[in-house]
């Protein structure tokens, strides 16, 4: 049974979690990527969330094999529309792509609103390995900005 100042402990490491979301166009691949990545790397300190302006039926299979290999969990990610969290308390916004910047909505109650103009690997032509090797380039880079804009904020 929780004794009320555990309860109290709980609720007030939920307020202090900084929540981010992460968007781009089909919420297939790069803000799952991201999304995936910054909840394993900022732990119990961030609420991780990702959405698309027009999400596609499913993570793409490459985005997931790239998270695994590094093993990254990709439990629970799914495409997400962006208007499901435009009334939600979100302290860091990051469009990932440059068509969401232009079309994403407005989050009044954003501390912080960041663009990252990552290339899409879902649109590299070519055999398999030479697409995981656009997935496995994006998933290092969004790493790299997330421990030197988010985690390092």
């Amino acid at each position: 049974m929780f004794h009320m100042h555990t309860l109290d402990r709980i609720q007030t490491l939920s307020q202090n979690m900084r929540k981010v979301l992460f968007i781009c166009t089909g919420n297939s691949a790069r803000s799952q990527m991201a999304e995936a990545v910054l909840r394993q790397l900022g732990g119990d300190d961030f609420e991780v969330y990702s959405a698309g302006i027009k999400p596609k039926s499913e993570v793409s299979p490459y985005a997931l094999e790239v998270l695994r290999e590094k093993g990254v969990s990709t439990e629970g990610l799914h495409p997400k529309l962006v208007n499901e969290f435009v009334n939600k308390e979100i302290d860091f916004v990051v469009t990932v792509c440059d068509r969401a910047k232009q079309s994403c909505p407005h989050f009044p109650g954003a501390k912080h609103i960041e663009h990252w103009s990552l290339e899409d690997p879902a649109e590299v032509q070519g055999s398999d390995e030479e697409i995981l090797k656009a997935f496995r380039e994006t998933r290092d880079e969004i790493e790299r900005r997330i421990k030197t804009n988010i985690l390092k904020s």
